[in-house]
């Protein structure tokens, strides 16, 4: 039996409560469908994700002035990642953005878009845009490609998240981005291609091989990648997750929340930092997100996702505060007992 054949034909649900409702969890073997998705061979199914589109002449500048990142001269089929954040700082909205020299594009977490349309809406004025919610008419997919379809809208992961370099975000009197990630754990290079709801089946059959939800999530985790709801709560600075340089550009001002961001990089740290967490791999459940982690009796963070990566065990994203020892062994306290963890940097102290 070849690998993709192994696929199960029949997708698996995800458990009550994941923040992936509504797309298939597994199709049937979730190790073998992440080395299928690590080895190019695998898309998967992101339909739950909203998409939002923005119309009319001023749509780059109008959008370079409401979010953290600079897309005034976004050209047509490139990609960025834009943040919107609350006027202290914390994000809000996490903007996967492509433009195609007509429209642009925004993916948006599950159950976000009408939210963010709202928003954007009530900022409109008088300049010329038109904001819609086209998620009922269009999909996305997650592909293992690092370039654009010539023939789909298609959303690239960041440089920095990719392994690709880094991406010029500029610099303020507090330094560049690199202050905040040296050597991330590990590259999650791929693409998100936006397609008409009535295409996805076509799309996801023509693949070599399908994988779920877990599969990708364990990839994104292992690269400790942040994703909105998982690695952040209302509290959550983009300097705590590594989110300056992706989705910040230090250069440019102006922009709601913007102060809050150069007086934390300028003047001092954020409260917290992302790290990874190797979690000891002798028991068979995983914590969920928001369990608390500890260090020594200490209560220093909680968990944002974990998964099972079919090679390095089970891991999780932690949003732990600054001050915790780099070197120091961590608990979980899980539901199912305590899980003990040691810590590998991704935002440095």
């Amino acid at each position: 039996m070849t690998d993709s054949a192994a696929v199960a034909a029949v997708p698996v649900g995800p458990p009550d409560g994941s923040a992936d409702s509504g797309i298939p969890w597994h199709y049937g073997d979730p190790l073998r469908e992440q080395r299928l998705l690590a080895g190019g061979q695998a898309i998967v199914d992101l339909s739950n994700r909203g998409v939002v589109t923005v119309s009319g002449v001023d749509r780059l500048t109008w959008l370079h002035d409401l979010t953290s990142q600079g897309l005034n001269r976004l050209a047509a089929g490139e990609s960025s990642l834009a943040l919107i954040l609350s006027p202290h700082g914390h994000v809000e909205h996490e903007l996967h953005v492509v433009d195609d020299g007509e429209t642009t594009w925004l993916i948006v977490q599950p159950g976000t878009a009408a939210a963010l349309v709202d928003y954007l809406r009530s900022m409109q004025f008088m300049l010329r845009v038109e904001v819609a919610d086209r998620s009922d008419d269009y999909a996305v997919v997650w592909e293992p490609v690092w370039e654009s379809d010539p023939d789909a809208v298609s959303w690239l992961v960041p440089a920095d998240f990719a392994g690709r370099g880094r991406i010029d975000a500029g610099s303020d009197r507090g330094g560049d981005a690199s202050k905040y990630v040296g050597e991330r754990p590990a590259d999650f290079a791929g693409r998100e291609v936006i397609v008409p709801r009535a295409e996805l089946a076509a799309r996801m059959s023509a693949a070599p091989a399908r994988a779920g939800s877990w599969a990708l999530e364990a990839l994104r985790t292992a690269a400790a990648v942040p994703r909105l709801g998982l690695e952040t709560d209302h509290r959550t600075l983009p300097h705590e997750i590594g989110w300056i340089g992706p989705g910040v550009h230090l250069s440019k001002g102006c922009y709601r929340g913007q102060e809050a961001v150069a007086r934390v990089h300028n003047l001092g740290h954020p409260p917290r930092r992302l790290v990874l967490l190797h979690l000891d791999g002798s028991g068979e459940e995983l914590p969920a997100h928001g369990d608390v982690v500890v260090v020594g009796e200490r209560e220093v963070g909680w968990v944002g996702t974990a998964a099972w990566h079919f090679e390095l065990g089970p891991v999780a994203t932690a949003i732990v505060r600054r001050s915790t020892p780099v070197d120091d062994a961590a608990i979980v306290r899980a539901a199912s007992g305590d899980i003990a963890a040691t810590q590998e940097t991704v935002v440095l102290p």
